[in-house]
């Protein structure tokens, strides 16, 4: 594979997966390599390779004669996903907190738009934003395994926030990420660490308590 295509198929993967995350590609929407290859202006080979590699981190899945679609998750696969989560972003937090001097502005821009969205009552762009500070903080943690660990759980991290998001208030759910800011920008990784993964686990308590709920009004069987 000559490096001219290998990048474009990075490229490719890149913008696929920010679609995914961003819900523009809805779970269970069909993905077709000559669509895609249209409105990307390239060839489908980039296309299949990316298809491909979306789906070793689990955000895509595909069947034989049906072709590839983004991969839908439910209440059942998002739990176990929540200790993982938790301990990957505390471990970002921790790390983030030791390497703020390379940016320490970028948390409190994806703030500040969450803040914005939600003056707006504008969800979507706040969930986009709250996606994106959690990014930005792992990516502030200068681990590419700890990236990449934390890109596998990608559609179920997406799902969790599209989804739960509208459980809180859209400003009390901005702020809920300013312990995290203040300990990274002071550089006190301990606290960082456990604040990151607090906020993790608030969220892993609404999808246990909706899931009790769910099996309350299923009938027996």
């Amino acid at each position: 594979m000559s490096i001219a295509r290998t990048v474009l198929r990075e490229q490719v993967k890149d913008v696929l997966l920010e679609r995914i995350l961003r819900g523009e590609l809805e779970p269970g929407e069909r993905l077709v390599e000559t669509r895609l290859a249209r409105e990307l202006g390239t060839s489908q080979a980039p296309v299949r390779e990316a298809l491909r590699d979306l789906e070793l981190l689990r955000l895509v899945e595909s069947e034989p004669f049906r072709g590839a679609r983004v991969r839908a998750v439910d209440d059942s696969q998002l739990l176990p996903v929540f200790p993982v989560r938790a301990a990957l972003e505390e471990l970002a937090a921790i790390e983030a907190a030791r390497n703020a001097y390379r940016d320490p502005g970028a948390l409190d821009r994806e703030l500040e738009s969450m803040r914005e969205a939600a003056a707006a009552a504008d969800w979507r762009t706040q969930i986009d934003h709250d996606l994106a500070f959690h990014r930005t903080m792992v990516q502030m943690a200068g681990n590419e395994p700890l990236l990449q660990s934390w890109l596998v759980l990608g559609i179920e991290v997406s799902t969790a926030f599209a989804t739960y998001q509208t459980f809180w208030d859209q400003t009390e759910l901005a702020e809920f990420h300013v312990p995290i800011v203040e300990a990274i920008r002071a550089g006190d990784s301990r606290r960082a660490g456990a604040e990151a993964r607090k906020h993790v686990r608030r969220t892993e308590r609404v999808v246990r308590q909706r899931t009790r709920d769910a099996r309350r009004r299923s009938p027996a069987s």
